[in-house]
């Protein structure tokens, strides 16, 4: 029995996010799948570094799981990726340690969010759309998270134990020739919808709707945000 640790890509636009689902649209339950036809039809659990919500994509998402198989990993990655939908691919996969976790191993995880400033219709399903938004102001709330901090303030629940991540990285890059803004974070971990809420709630102070100290005492006094929850989803 050997441990696999694969390196997945995937368009989330049709699935519910990478956790397993009831329905089975998780990409989790794509591939787990997938796996159990090599396994004569028998169940084997993919294990997940992160979870992502539904629509997120993803480039470099690492999971593992545990297979008897007599497939070389080049031949197994092949097979795997036969029998997945388009959207989802194995870019790459290999034997490991059997004390690897992809979870408790990973050291910090990226998310890229892609926002547009022009109302092109080519980017309606692949960016946010935003408008009247201060750059300078962006960046200066940005670093406002970098170190570690409890973002209750930005998680969609609040019953969880720990709300404490680290965040390595917090900047927004505007490109100026093709009017896109690319929101980039990396952190040791993230809750709940916390990326949504917190480009969300960047861009609203962006916008004048709150002010720089309020967002700042909403990362120094963590509290839930209901009166910005529905605002912040669409984000």
């Amino acid at each position: 029995m050997n441990r696999y640790k694969i390196t997945i890509q995937y368009d989330g636009s049709n699935f519910s996010g990478f956790q397993s689902q009831k329905d089975k649209s998780g990409i989790q339950n794509k591939i787990e799948s997938s796996i159990a036809i090599l396994n004569n039809e028998n169940f084997v659990k993919l294990y997940g570094a992160s979870r992502t919500d539904s629509g997120v994509h993803a480039l470099g998402q690492v999971a593992h799981f545990d297979l008897n198989t007599s497939l070389s990993e080049n031949d197994l990655r092949k097979a795997i990726n036969a029998r997945l939908e388009k959207e989802i691919r194995i870019s790459d996969i290999k034997i490991v340690d059997k004390d690897f976790h992809s979870r408790f191993d990973a050291k910090g995880k990226e998310y890229n969010y892609h926002c547009t400033l022009d109302e092109n219709p080519l980017s309606v399903n692949s960016h946010f759309f935003v408008k009247n938004v201060n750059i300078d102001i962006l960046n200066s709330v940005s670093k406002l998270i970098i170190g570690e901090h409890d973002f209750l303030s930005f998680s969609k629940f609040s019953n969880k134990k720990n709300n404490r991540c680290v965040i390595f990285t917090s900047e927004w890059i505007l490109d100026k020739s093709n009017q896109k803004l690319l929101y980039i974070i990396r952190g040791n971990r993230f809750l709940h919808h916390m990326v949504r809420y917190l480009v969300g709630t960047m861009i609203a102070t962006a916008q004048n709707k709150m002010t720089e100290k309020e967002f700042e005492r909403l990362v120094i006094v963590p509290k839930k945000m209901q009166k910005f929850t529905n605002l912040l989803l669409k984000a």
